[in-house]
């Protein structure tokens, strides 16, 4: 039976005279949606036969919503992934291999991904490509993943303590007492509108480098909570959160009583008098400025960057037809 997904309805009035629905094949899988194919495998089930359901796709886009589900297995467990190449096709002649394999050295990335079946995206990449592939290759394990737990009376957080969870959404990658004498910053973004996360990025002060990363969707009281603790865990380091948004967690840290907030000028629209103020703007000035150093970051000093999904995810960034650096549509840019 032959059907089209460009309506899942139209799926659940396949029936059969004889036997059972046992094999499902869905080919160019990447262009399907995750209810999609969620709605298929409820078509897969009754009768006593084994049953399988088989994607075949191109791995391109590294935040599709598969790579997560089946080969990441953070949603799916029992899955057999199989990958090949254009090495593996026996009908392509010498002159095909040849003309696949000259991509190596026209662009390197483009034939990783295109020719290898590594997880990228094809187009115009904003962050140096090969080098964001070449550190993913060497990516640590973070030392612990999990949660901060807390008594909370209304006023104040008391009682902060870490509970390790595979499932958690904290990644620590380096303990404080692992940096030396240096102090810590974390940067925060809030989830806006859409399907967007909350992020929280901590950074060593000294060398730069990445040392644990916050990444959830949560409510913004939860998310202000966790970042108070994670603070705290890092020698009460300077919090600065995007105040583009929401300004709620950036009110709430204030009102806890949380010690080090990044502070900056602004001027007042009405009275023309400069004011300090909590966290910081992304505006059309500072964002070019904070692109351009965070270009030159990743192509110098990518060592420093530890999280694969904050490396997937600026693999992801691309120019579009206007030349506006965003991610791609359905993608993320939080972290």
């Amino acid at each position: 039976a032959f059907a089209g997904l460009d309506d899942v309805e139209k799926i659940k009035s396949i029936t059969f005279e004889n036997g059972e629905l046992t094999d499902i094949w869905v080919e160019e899988a990447t262009e399907c949606q995750e209810a999609d194919i969620n709605q298929l495998k409820v078509r897969l089930r009754g009768g006593k036969s084994k049953k399988q359901m088989v994607l075949s796709f191109n791995p391109i886009n590294v935040q599709h919503w598969i790579k997560r589900h089946f080969v990441d297995r953070e949603v799916e467990k029992n899955v057999t992934v199989i990958h090949s190449t254009y090495k593996d096709n026996k009908f392509l002649t010498e002159d095909d291999r040849k003309a696949l394999e000259d991509l190596k050295h026209i662009d390197e990335y483009t034939y990783e991904v295109y020719c290898l079946g590594k997880w990228g995206i094809l187009g115009k990449t904003v962050f140096d490509a090969r080098a964001i592939q070449k550190r993913l290759e060497d990516i640590p394990e973070p030392m612990r993943v999990g949660y901060f737990t807390y008594d909370y009376d209304g006023l104040k957080l008391t009682n902060i303590k870490w509970v390790s969870d595979k499932s958690g959404y904290i990644k620590i990658y380096k303990q404080p007492n692992q940096c030396g004498f240096t102090e810590f910053c974390i940067g925060g973004d809030t989830a806006g509108e859409g399907s967007d996360y909350f992020v929280g990025m901590v950074l060593d002060a000294k060398t730069g480098e990445q040392v644990a990363v916050l990444h959830h969707q949560f409510d913004a009281d939860q998310y202000t909570r966790q970042m108070y603790c994670l603070g705290k865990y890092y020698k009460d380091a300077l919090i600065g959160i995007e105040a583009n948004f929401d300004s709620y967690p950036i009110m709430e840290l204030q009102r806890l009583g949380y010690p080090k907030q990044y502070v900056r000028t602004a001027q007042d629209t009405y009275t023309g008098k400069t004011e300090k103020r909590f966290g910081f703007k992304t505006t059309s000035l500072t964002r070019p400025t904070i692109i351009s150093r965070l270009i030159e970051i990743v192509r110098e000093h990518c060592e420093t960057i530890n999280s694969k999904e904050t490396l997937e995810e600026l693999l992801t960034i691309i120019r579009n037809e206007k030349g506006r650096i965003e991610a791609p549509q359905g993608g993320h840019d939080d972290q």
